[in-house]
């Protein structure tokens, strides 16, 4: 009885690393980076949900990025010591000037309990700096 659910289970997550698509030359392909201990998927663009947390795949254009950040905060030595725990936000970016067949950077970090996100250009140039919302 308890394998039916494992596999199912084992079918949805591998989905999630199946290879990546090949980028569409008319559109702009954005690529999520962030610390190897972090979370940072795609969620919505354009206030619509992404097929796909890996990446982003817009036409020219101003768009709405929104992407799921979650992060490891330590407790400071406040209630349990060494309790680790994570804190989950939205970061935001809203970009004017997305170009076809560009590829694009949506960059997070941490910096104690402060997310922090950028949208860099092939260059590695800021183009944007994304709001963080809805932490908890």
């Amino acid at each position: 009885m308890r394998l039916l659910p494992a596999l199912l289970l084992a079918l949805g997550l591998s989905g999630c690393a199946g290879p990546l698509p090949a980028p569409d030359p008319d559109m702009a392909w954005v690529e999520l980076t962030a610390q190897p201990s972090d979370i940072f998927m795609s969620d919505q663009l354009d206030g619509e949900r992404t097929p796909d947390g890996r990446y982003f795949q817009v036409g020219p254009g101003a768009h709405e990025l929104e992407a799921r950040y979650e992060f490891e905060i330590s407790s400071g030595g406040f209630g349990d010591f060494g309790d680790t725990q994570y804190l989950r936000c939205t970061l935001v970016i809203n970009y004017d000037d997305f170009q076809p067949g560009r590829r694009y950077l949506f960059q997070a970090r941490s910096l104690g309990f402060t997310p922090q996100g950028w949208l860099r250009d092939e260059d590695y140039t800021v183009l944007a700096r994304a709001e963080a919302e809805h932490c908890y």
